[in-house]
């Protein structure tokens, strides 16, 4: 197993629907000293991908329906930021004043369906960030684009911070992936130290990857929304692969709905 390492890609702009988004990574890359290689993974935040696609919404412009109003008065939040969250969801799991849990509409659950207005210019006057409509195309789009620059298909992961059933706090996750594997499966052919075949094991690479390039780029004012992650070469292929949807566990197993 190779030594795994990640750096922050630091110095890029605040991002909109006309920057480069492919172009600022090479550029840090650039000034970062690094040169891209077979095997590297880039991690890219999610809200840069969504102001790159344009998925700002005023919450002035939102009509709430019966429903949204309904779901506010026992919530206590905004009536629009209601239906916003209803729109970007296929269904709503749990709605209490601690949090919103819906299903987003690609399979994720997650509070609020990863709406947010956190490092978002505007946010105090209401300008809110939606999620890309397809993170996994996305993270295709990013992979192409950044190979035409450098000639290097590296892996790609889009990753957001998201809570965790059990637990305390989020954890940087991926919700788009092109080129890594996303659950490795081990069961039955791996055998732990004394030789017994392992019989449940399943790793989520994406979301470990996702996990370590999110502590590197931090949360808050950092500025630095991009990661390169190196030494996980094993699991990055030439092929796009099925996508981070794949990780999601179908509802049949969903032990809590």
């Amino acid at each position: 197993m190779n030594d795994i390492t990640t750096k922050p890609l630091r110095g890029m702009p605040l991002f909109d629907s006309q920057t480069d988004l492919a172009g600022e990574i090479c550029a840090a890359l650039d000034r970062a000293g690094e040169v891209l290689q077979a095997g590297d993974v880039i991690v890219v935040a999610q809200k840069i991908v969504s102001k790159r696609e344009g998925r700002t919404v005023s919450i002035s412009d939102v009509r709430a329906g019966e429903e949204a109003q309904r779901v506010a008065s026992q919530t206590g939040r905004p009536a629009q930021l209601v239906q916003l969250i209803m729109d970007e969801s296929s269904e709503l799991l749990r709605a209490n004043p601690a949090a919103i849990v819906a299903c987003h509409r690609t399979g994720h659950v997650l509070a609020n369906a990863g709406i947010d207005a956190s490092n978002v210019e505007g946010g105090d006057s209401g300008t809110l960030l939606l999620w890309p409509q397809d993170p996994d195309a996305s993270a295709r789009a990013i992979r192409d684009e950044v190979a035409a620059i450098t000639g290097v298909r590296a892996a790609v992961v889009i990753a957001d911070s998201m809570g965790r059933a059990w637990r305390v706090g989020t954890v940087g996750t991926a919700i788009g992936c092109a080129g890594l594997t996303v659950v490795e499966d081990k069961r039955g052919t791996g055998q732990d130290l004394f030789g017994r075949v392992l019989q449940a094991t399943q790793i989520a690479i994406a979301d470990s990857v996702a996990a370590m390039a999110a502590l590197a780029m931090g949360e808050g004012a950092e500025g630095t929304p991009a990661a390169l992650v190196r030494g996980v070469g094993q699991w990055v292929s030439d092929d796009d692969g099925l996508g981070a949807a794949s990780g999601l566990r179908p509802v049949a197993q969903d032990m809590f709905r």
